[in-house]
């Protein structure tokens, strides 16, 4: 699909697709931590945090759990070099990539934008750069992260992405300002 693109409040992108593995395991297991790594070349992330840098990102969705990120093509390999590092390491790697999709939100009211379909506290000393939260938008549920100051990445499920897309568009509309954080 080609990326579909929303100018309102914020500019609302759906991006092309995107690898992501999930990893289940021990998470304070060194095993696990490095193989996140290897993955991705980027830090380990605290509880309720993603640390990411352009495709490659390592989310932590639960205490056991952790949403591996990068290039759609790259899956495969970091597949392999995940289940290597966890050699004799009991964990579940599972490639879920064409399960989901990715939305990209633009603009300085990215924050009263999600704040109208997400229960989420997102001012900003309780919600900053590099948290993420898995939750729900409208009634289905998603997972977002601020990748910087005024832009975030929301998951959700493909099979709901018409949906979810009209959540959002509906949310930037730009007579559908609302100011709160901007």
């Amino acid at each position: 699909m080609s990326e579909r693109v929303f100018e309102g409040a914020v500019t609302l992108r759906q991006m092309p697709l995107r690898g992501m593995i999930t990893l289940k395991g021990d998470l304070k297991s060194a095993q696990v931590k490095e193989a996140a790594v290897v993955a991705t070349d980027v830090a380990f992330p605290k509880r309720g945090t993603a640390n990411c840098s352009r495709e490659h990102g390592v989310a932590w969705m639960a205490p056991d759990e952790l949403l591996i990120l990068c290039p759609h093509g790259e899956v495969d390999k970091e597949l392999a070099r995940m289940r290597a590092a966890l050699s004799g390491v009991h964990h579940l790697l599972q490639d879920v990539s064409d399960a989901r999709v990715i939305f990209r939100l633009e603009g300085s009211e990215m924050r009263d934008v999600l704040a109208k379909v997400c229960p989420v506290d997102l001012r900003p000393a309780a919600f900053d750069v590099g948290k993420f939260r898995r939750t729900r938008i409208a009634q289905v549920p998603c997972a977002f992260w601020f990748r910087g100051a005024d832009w975030a990445e929301l998951i959700a499920f493909r099979s709901v992405q018409d949906y979810v897309w009209s959540v959002l568009a509906n949310a930037a509309s730009s007579d559908a300002r609302v100011g709160h954080f901007s």
